[in-house]
């Protein structure tokens, strides 16, 4: 890693190094958490975690030809190269914001309440097409994955699209520290995380740290037809290039034709001409994904028949949105994460499906004093959507049962409602049969902290 030597190192996380004075100036390979990932001449952080401390692995990090450890305390008869501080965790972040500002190429910070995975898969699928791409891989978006993902970048990256999310006020200004992004993308602004932000409003300000450490000449990027986003006139005295579904946006479409699961097709226009492009993940909410990959991709000089290329070529991500056939369901796999705002999108993509449609939904996390209120609108919007079942599993999800009781009732619904306690208990009553019959497509979403992807895998396996 260009410029990533020992003596830097130390100096970036204000560590004390031990070890051979003759390989302070040697530069490490890689950098990693992982014990597993080590390989000759890398950088080993020693992490404590709830269940793993990564000092017990230092002697074998060593033994397969680590350069250096950067650790809290040295295990004794362990000889080496350490570097030795307080907190191996800040040591981490401050190595990356160090890495970052030696390189020369631009990072596309991506964040918002939902959709941050999928957006990201688009706007580097599309940037693909014409640069080589670092993106981050699977969860990797909080104040431990973006600097390993800023640390994967190598020579041969032209631009790196980077996820963040965050939970808690001070995270995205840390998270923006390390990233200096050159190009921020804000994709909305939900009902997420209000046990710690407190309303949509605390939201947005927590999401717009982002801004702090954006490069001076950088470029925001908004989704703007949310209420929130919209109002964001200027960013150190730019005017922010807004996507969406409205024509007042820089970038939307019109004309859209849905596919039901299978996409859509639209007509995107650029400000400067229009192209036809099929997105072929259900569900307007990737539709903008693909104007927010639209927009960046216009940045960087990227030719219409490059974006609808770039565009045509993303498939979706399991756990988020993702189609699967089985012998007897098709199943709709969106069970990483859940809150408000992606229940309704998800609902709204069941909805389209053919023939009879089931809802799974399970807990949603950190919604604060609200979190009943919020359950019951999910349960009643489900109803309202004429799904064929709504299946409600979780202690929460008491509430959305009856959310989505009452609506069922006051419509007089034909939609069948049925409540769990736990997710066990549910794959019980699918076992004995009837609950889930054959033919019919599936949702299943909840927060990732319920563990529907067993749920998934019960299906899969039915």
């Amino acid at each position: 890693m260009k410029h990533m030597t020992l003596e830097h190192i130390a100096q970036a996380c204000g560590g004390l190094f031990r070890g051979a004075d003759e390989e302070r100036e040697r530069e490490v390979a890689g950098i990693v958490l992982d014990s597993r990932r080590v390989e000759s001449g890398f950088c080993f952080i020693a992490t404590r975690g709830e269940r793993v401390d990564g000092h017990d692995f230092i002697g074998q990090v060593l033994q397969k030809g680590a350069l250096c450890v950067i650790c809290e305390r040295v295990p004794e008869g362990v000889s080496g190269n350490f570097i030795i501080v307080k907190d191996s965790l800040q040591a981490l972040q401050d190595v990356a914001a160090y890495y970052r500002k030696t390189l020369q190429i631009p990072v596309i910070g991506i964040t918002g309440s939902v959709g941050k995975t999928s957006t990201k898969e688009f706007i580097a699928g599309v940037l693909s097409r014409k640069f080589r791409v670092l993106r981050t891989e699977g969860n990797y978006n909080n104040e431990i994955g973006v600097p390993l993902t800023l640390l994967q970048i190598r020579p041969e990256h032209e631009i790196a699209v980077v996820e963040m999310g965050i939970n808690h006020f001070g995270e995205m200004r840390r998270l923006s520290r390390m990233a200096r992004p050159d190009v921020c993308v804000l994709t909305n602004i939900g009902e997420c995380h209000l046990e710690f932000l407190g309303s949509r409003e605390g939201v947005l300000r927590a999401k717009s740290e982002i801004f702090e450490y954006m490069q001076e000449y950088g470029m925001v990027y908004l989704n703007g037809d949310d209420d929130m986003l919209r109002n964001i006139e200027r960013v150190k005295n730019r005017r922010p290039v807004t996507f969406g579904m409205k024509r007042r946006n820089d970038y939307y479409a019109d004309d859209v034709v849905p596919h039901g699961l299978s996409g859509s097709s639209m007509t995107i226009h650029t400000g400067t001409g229009s192209f036809r492009v099929s997105v072929n993940l259900p569900g307007e909410h990737m539709i903008r994904n693909a104007l927010a990959a639209t927009a960046i991709g216009s940045q960087f000089g990227l030719t219409e028949a490059e974006l609808k290329e770039g565009i045509e070529a993303v498939m979706p991500v399991d756990g988020r949105s993702n189609i699967i056939k089985t012998e007897h369901f098709t199943l709709i796999d969106d069970c990483y994460n859940a809150n408000p705002v992606s229940m309704r999108s998800a609902l709204d993509m069941l909805a389209q499906a053919e023939g009879r449609t089931v809802a799974i939904l399970g807990d949603m996390g950190e919604l604060g004093e609200k979190e009943a209120k919020y359950h019951k609108e999910v349960g009643a919007y489900a109803v309202q959507k004429n799904i064929t079942g709504l299946i409600c599993v979780g202690s929460l999800s008491r509430f959305m049962y009856q959310g989505g009781c009452k609506a069922k009732a006051k419509s007089l619904s034909n939609t069948f409602v049925q409540y769990y306690e736990t997710k066990e208990a549910l794959m019980a009553g699918m076992k004995r049969g009837g609950l889930v019959p054959n033919g019919v497509t599936v949702l299943v979403k909840a927060s990732h902290s319920m563990g529907f992807s067993q749920i998934i895998e019960f299906l899969k396996s039915t």
